[in-house]
């Protein structure tokens, strides 16, 4: 069955309780298929692991230069040497089998997670999950990344940093060390994403935030001057809606006006969270509603676009958050299946998605923002911009999973090369017949047929490929900046 892979993350978070390294999970299946071989991760959780102490050496190592005058130099001039930088929400996912999914009922979910809790997961377990795999994805494409979070003092931190390292990307501690903050406790630990897959393939989200009204991280005040280094050198900084679940609203606030003051792009995913935080305390209104404004390029799926506008009309829900928007340039549509649209204030692209044997759909919207960042920086034509993150999003669900399991360049290439997408006519003229007369509108299409739509522009797909690849191919083997 073919299916389309440019999706949202559409996961919980789930966060757990402290645990000894005590005995054999009870909830969990010995037994089962899922519980003998490597899963497909999914989203964050946070839990205590194993108490190791860890030496943080690749934290605040940002020189992509040849060495520390370079950097320096770069430093004190201002310079952009950072493509991306990913805003909070790293963490590291477990994927587990379990016999029955959580209960729904407050007292009896926090029993269930009591007793999985009892036990540590087995590292094979183990992924980069959150904004790891925008960073990931986003490397493999050839761009200079940095990730600006918080991971802990214990055995997660170390993997996470090191998954990071050999990927080539850049970790920044957010927040400023001080003897103030308790690093031994609980709250200052790396995030954890549990994900429990039933005997029917089914998965649930477990977290100990579902207890708290704070944030993971509420104890974390200002950023670094790290941080701050670190956005100032960044193209672009890129957040999403889970970030809420980890960070208070003031401190994302914060990083929006630094990232604005020092001339960096922000984009901005607001996802699932986007529909709760619509409702959520002011603080959280208020911060969503300012980085919706802010934001030079807001990615959203047509069910998020429609829960934050009120409109069904996807092209019309992002015109809308295009007017309301302040330095908004681009609103970016997926449409699952269909494919995405990428809208601007005075032209509308398309582009249908990559028919692949779909397998797993987590970590694709994530990769498919590392390309649209890609042709963002690039100033590639916007439907290019779309098919190669179409693409990223489709060879990433065609594997099993997210973080170092997302897309790598060479699958891309070979999508793009074989030039499969689901074209379907009749729905994109349907949608877009309505918009005919206000603006430039442009389609990708495998085959261009003359017709009576002299108002929608047809892209040739073997046009925009034999264009792509060359770029793409550069990258495989350089920096994209020297080719």
């Amino acid at each position: 069955m073919h299916n389309q892979a440019a999706l949202s993350l559409k996961s919980n978070y789930t966060l757990f309780s402290p645990y000894p390294n005590t005995l054999q999970n009870p909830i969990l299946s010995p037994s089962s298929p899922l519980a003998k071989r490597n899963f497909c991760y999914y989203s964050i959780l946070k839990c205590r692991g194993t108490e190791t102490p860890v030496s943080k050496q690749h934290l605040n190592s940002l020189s992509f230069g040849n060495g520390s005058v370079e950097d320096e130099r770069i430093k004190s001039a201002g310079v952009k040497d950072i493509d991306v930088a990913t805003l909070g929400n790293l963490c590291v996912d477990i994927v587990l089998s379990v016999q029955q999914l959580p209960p729904k009922p407050l007292d009896q979910r926090k029993s269930y997670m009591e007793e999985l809790s009892k036990s540590p997961p087995d590292k094979k377990y183990w992924e980069a999950g959150g904004n790891c795999n925008m960073a990931i994805a986003a490397a493999r494409l050839g761009l200079h990344v940095a990730t600006v979070g918080h991971v802990g003092d214990e055995i997660y931190g170390r993997f996470l940093l090191d998954v990071l390292h050999n990927e080539g990307i850049k970790t920044v501690e957010m927040n400023e060390r001080n003897d103030k903050i308790d690093t031994s406790s609980t709250a200052y630990e790396t995030l954890l994403c549990w994900v429990l897959v039933d005997p029917l393939q089914r998965h649930g989200f477990c977290s100990r935030a579902d207890f708290s009204d704070e944030p993971a991280f509420s104890w974390m005040n200002t950023l670094s001057n790290e941080a701050k280094m670190a956005i100032k050198r960044s193209k672009i900084i890129f957040c999403n809606g889970y970030g809420f679940d980890e960070l208070s609203p003031h401190l994302l606030v914060s990083a929006l006006d630094y990232a604005v003051e020092v001339g960096t792009s922000v984009f901005f995913d607001p996802g699932p969270r986007g529909k709760s935080l619509i409702t959520g305390t002011p603080e959280e209104r208020k911060a969503l509603d300012k980085y919706l404004r802010m934001s030079d390029v807001l990615l959203l799926t047509s069910e998020e676009a429609e829960s934050l506008t009120g409109t069904e009309d996807p092209i019309v829900a992002g015109q809308q958050l295009l007017r309301e928007g302040i330095r908004t340039k681009w609103v970016i549509i997926k449409m699952g299946a269909k494919g995405s649209i990428l809208i601007t204030h005075s032209s509308i692209s398309c582009a249908p998605a990559f028919k692949v044997n779909l397998i797993d759909t987590v970590g694709c919207g994530d990769s498919f923002v590392a390309a649209i960042v890609f042709g963002y920086i690039h100033k590639m034509p916007l439907v290019y911009t779309l098919t190669v993150a179409n693409g990223v999003g489709a060879a990433t669900a065609m594997g099993c999973g997210a973080g170092r399991n997302v897309a790598t360049l060479k699958q891309v290439l070979e999508l793009l090369r074989g030039s499969n997408i689901n074209e379907d006519d009749s729905y994109w003229v349907e949608l877009l017949k309505s918009h005919s007369g206000a603006q430039e509108i442009t389609l990708l299409a495998k085959l261009v047929v003359n017709g009576n739509h002299s108002w929608l522009r047809r892209a040739p797909m073997q046009n925009v490929v034999s264009e792509l690849l060359p770029r793409l191919e550069c990258a495989q083997t350089n920096r994209v900046g020297a080719c």
